[in-house]
């Protein structure tokens, strides 16, 4: 289901009051925008949820309205929906969401109740950045690209047929927690959940920058691919391992370099989303996209090590 909450967004800002709209706007999408909050910003009960309330709702949007303007984001995101579902077979219901965030997360994946969700924020995708809302600058064009490696990350948690650790962990409670699957699921799963995603934004949204498809600048992606042996060894004995501190380091932004380093090494930032695409890449060559987003993490091993041991 498409769910666009942008007309609820702006009248919030039509509003005389416009943090006690935002409030009433939370409550009424409570479920979901709690689920938001909680994993890609602060803990909406934080004190602080007032002060990032306050200046969302006093933010210049004139960038925001003029990509709404021009661009139907409401089509590009039922096409996206339903490439992702030809490609991918989808066997479980999830929403699509629509919204304006709070500055944090361009796109991100959530499970509320057991239905998965994909948002896209689009205060990040007016093409042009925008201090007040922390927005990104991203091309609106870049939507389907972001939307459809959210898709594939739904589709991992939730189809009845997933064998991936973060869909046994999702299943324990039928919520997603950015922080609980960090501590349990394996590096290895963590690695190869981003790593399928960028290679279903791949097919498709075809014909971007090859970086774009991981979130890279230009330079980031020559350095990661510079060091990639490098980092695959460095990498290798802890992907079996699990620990928030080894998700952070290898698929977060904002860590600091020693917060990075091993062997003396600074592991560049969110290196993981390529490493884990090349992980991910002799099972789909074999299996396909369709089986591959479905299975363990020991299945696309056994895979590549196979591949690997024949070439």
């Amino acid at each position: 289901m498409l769910i666009n909450l942008l007309p609820d967004f702006f009248a919030i800002l039509d509003s005389t009051d416009r943090n006690a709209a935002y409030r009433t706007y939370f409550e009424t999408h409570r479920r979901l925008l709690q689920s938001y909050w909680h994993n890609y910003v602060i803990d909406p009960d934080s004190p602080h949820f007032v002060d990032v309330v306050r200046s969302t709702v006093a933010a210049d949007r004139s960038d925001l309205r003029a990509m709404l303007d021009r661009t139907d984001v409401v089509t590009l995101a039922r096409e996206t929906e339903a490439r992702v579902r030809e490609l991918l077979q989808v066997d479980a219901d999830y929403d699509v969401v629509l919204m304006v965030g709070v500055g944090a997360a361009n796109a991100g994946e959530l499970v509320v109740g057991s239905r998965g969700v994909a948002f896209v924020c689009l205060e990040h995708f007016t093409g042009v950045a925008n201090p007040d809302t922390q927005g990104l600058g991203l091309d609106p064009e870049l939507i389907p690209l972001w939307l459809s490696h959210e898709l594939a990350h739904v589709v991992r948690y939730t189809s009845p047929q997933s064998r991936s650790e973060l869909r046994q962990i999702i299943s324990e409670n039928g919520d997603y927690s950015y922080w609980e699957t960090g501590r349990r699921a394996t590096l290895r799963e963590l690695l190869l959940n981003e790593g399928l995603a960028v290679q279903v934004s791949q097919q498709v949204s075809p014909g971007h920058a090859a970086w774009e498809y991981f979130g890279y600048g230009r330079r980031q992606y020559a350095r990661i691919r510079e060091l990639e042996s490098i980092v695959a060894r460095l990498v290798q004995p802890d992907l079996d391992r699990s620990g928030l501190g080894l998700r952070l380091r290898y698929l977060s932004g904002g860590m600091s370099d020693e917060a990075r380093t091993v062997d003396r090494y600074v592991i560049p930032e969110r290196a993981g989303y390529y490493m884990g695409s090349r992980m991910a890449e002799s099972a789909i060559a074999e299996r396909g996209l369709e089986w591959a987003i479905r299975a363990s993490a020991g299945e696309l091993d056994q895979l590549a090590r196979s591949a690997a041991a024949s070439a």
